[in-house]
């Protein structure tokens, strides 16, 4: 694929709601990390559901809320803001113990290891960078059977900064040696595609697996596909 004269090299994938459906899998792990940060009080949880951007309900969740791109960190202080009594760091660890755990129970968007082949065998280095820890990430590649064909993995506790900082997407740069103008970023939030302008990477583009809308999402991306399933055929357009 080639973007304004640029071929593609690279791709950099955003975990939940890009490689694995959001509100499929992440429901009611959110709904377990706020019954953790309230202490199993139902009342207090719902709250904490609330600040992350949940319906404590239909256990949806709202598009660049903190529950759709924070970090662990951001939740935790979120929780700690709506009155969950945790010292910050144990909270941290639990939560990021709680998410490690749960990548059992990820819903992929579509096969992962046909599809990651492919890109590979098209010539395309390949990373994940998610706001969820690099040990949930790597957890995941595991799970899905991908580490193999993974060059990078960063999470939001990798030393590269958090989304939408540049962080991430230049370590991916430094990682793969491919030049940023060369390398596309493919994620569900607007948290995704100002990383990947920030960081100066050639091509952005959103996918609808996550929270993130069609119509919140096209304005600050290149391309709006259904799911990362639509991949190859997309980069293969320019091609």
């Amino acid at each position: 694929m080639k973007n304004s004269g640029t071929e593609i090299r690279a791709i950099l994938f955003d975990k939940d709601g890009t490689l694995i459906d959001f509100q499929k899998s992440w429901g009611s792990i959110l709904r377990d990390a706020a019954l953790l940060g309230a202490h199993s009080d139902i009342a207090l949880a719902r709250r904490l559901m609330v600040a992350g951007g949940m319906d404590p309900d239909t256990l949806m969740t709202a598009p660049d809320t903190v529950f759709a791109a924070g970090s662990t960190t951001e939740i935790a202080e979120a929780f700690l803001r709506e009155g969950a009594d945790w010292p910050i760091d144990d909270l941290i660890g639990r939560l990021d113990a709680l998410f490690v755990a749960s990548a059992e129970h990820g819903v992929p968007v579509t096969p992962l290891r046909p599809l990651f082949e492919r890109l590979r065998k098209a010539g395309y280095a390949l990373g994940i960078a998610s706001s969820d820890s690099a040990a949930a990430i790597r957890r995941l590649a595991e799970i899905e059977n991908i580490a193999d064909l993974v060059d990078f993995i960063a999470g939001y506790d990798s030393g590269f900064g958090s989304k939408p900082e540049p962080g991430m997407a230049l370590a991916f740069v430094n990682s793969v040696g491919v030049p940023a103008p060369s390398i596309a970023v493919v994620g569900d939030n607007l948290h995704d595609m100002r990383m990947g302008q920030a960081a100066g990477l050639g091509l952005r583009i959103a996918v609808l697996t996550g929270t993130g809308t069609r119509d919140r999402l096209r304005p600050e991306s290149d391309a709006v596909l259904e799911s990362i399933a639509g991949l190859p055929a997309y980069l293969s357009q320019g091609a």
